[in-house]
């Protein structure tokens, strides 16, 4: 696969069009805020069509780079990934993926007919169902977290927090950053950008969960500190990714921003961390 180009030329420090990425940020933040506040239900639709078209943009760059995952049987079952979780719960997901991960096994073993051997099965077969769980499964939890008692306001809180990580990391990179954290697969990505999204998310996971859940203060110390590391390595997972498929981002749907998929990186891993704590917990 080709080595990962050189980031584009930007204006910001960060290699981000700022006003675009705040307008963008900002307009699906408030949105969102709405629908879980007044529509709640409606979020498991919008979030559906995210992973949808994240799905989308993943296998579309996997088959540029000659990876051949099975996009029909991928981007159907995993909608029903997620959307099984609403009436039959864990139980729901699980099932779904289970099938979703045969289905493809078999789609991509004749997907060139029954005189034909497949190339590099094992190869795109895993890495289809590397994709299967990387998105919709765990995306599906956000769902699962919505059906819990208060369920908008703790899907609320989890994005407030994944917001606040990524902010705190933001402005801390932008105006102290000079120690690379993991050079070799994000160069831009510092320990004071990783400090900085400690303090944000720490401080956010204190007021939501006090505030909004009306839970022990220290619970949201607990969130703050699990959803910066995990949204982190979700950071770095898909760097690492683009990495070896020679892009810059997934797609081109968010100025500013890029994907879909380059949107969900960090709260993919996020959703599964913030439903084990809160339902733990709370």
């Amino acid at each position: 696969m080709a080595a990962h180009p050189d980031p584009a030329p930007s204006g910001s420090r960060a290699g981000r069009n700022l006003p675009a990425a705040l307008g963008v940020g900002f307009g699906l933040g408030l949105s969102l805020i709405a629908i879980l506040l007044f529509v709640p239900k409606v979020f498991i639709g919008v979030a559906a069509a995210g992973v949808g078209v994240a799905t989308w943009e993943v296998a579309k760059r996997l088959r540029e780079a000659d990876v051949l995952v099975p996009r029909v049987p991928l981007i159907l079952g995993g909608q029903a990934v997620f959307w099984l979780g609403w009436p039959y719960g864990a139980s729901g997901v699980t099932g779904a993926f289970a099938a979703t991960t045969l289905i493809c096994m078999v789609w991509r073993l004749f997907d060139h007919g029954l005189h034909t051997a497949p190339r590099n099965f094992l190869r795109d077969t895993a890495i289809a169902v590397f994709t299967l769980a990387w998105i919709p499964l765990l995306a599906s939890f956000a769902t699962l977290l919505l059906l819990e008692p208060d369920g908008n306001l703790r899907v609320l809180t989890f994005m407030i927090l994944v917001v606040c990580s990524d902010v705190g990391g933001y402005v801390a990179g932008v105006l102290f950053g000079k120690h690379p954290m993991v050079p070799s697969i994000s160069p831009k990505k510092s320990w004071e950008g990783f400090c900085g999204s400690l303090v944000f998310s720490v401080i956010g996971g204190l007021l939501t969960v006090t505030l909004l859940l009306e839970a022990n203060s220290m619970i949201g110390v607990v969130l703050g500190v699990g959803l910066v590391l995990v949204a982190t390595c979700g950071d770095l997972i898909e760097s690492q990714i683009k990495r070896e498929l020679g892009i810059k981002d997934m797609g081109t749907l968010l100025p500013g921003h890029g994907g879909i998929m380059d949107r969900l990186d960090s709260m993919l891993p996020s959703a599964f961390v913030s439903w084990l704590v809160l339902s733990t917990l709370i």
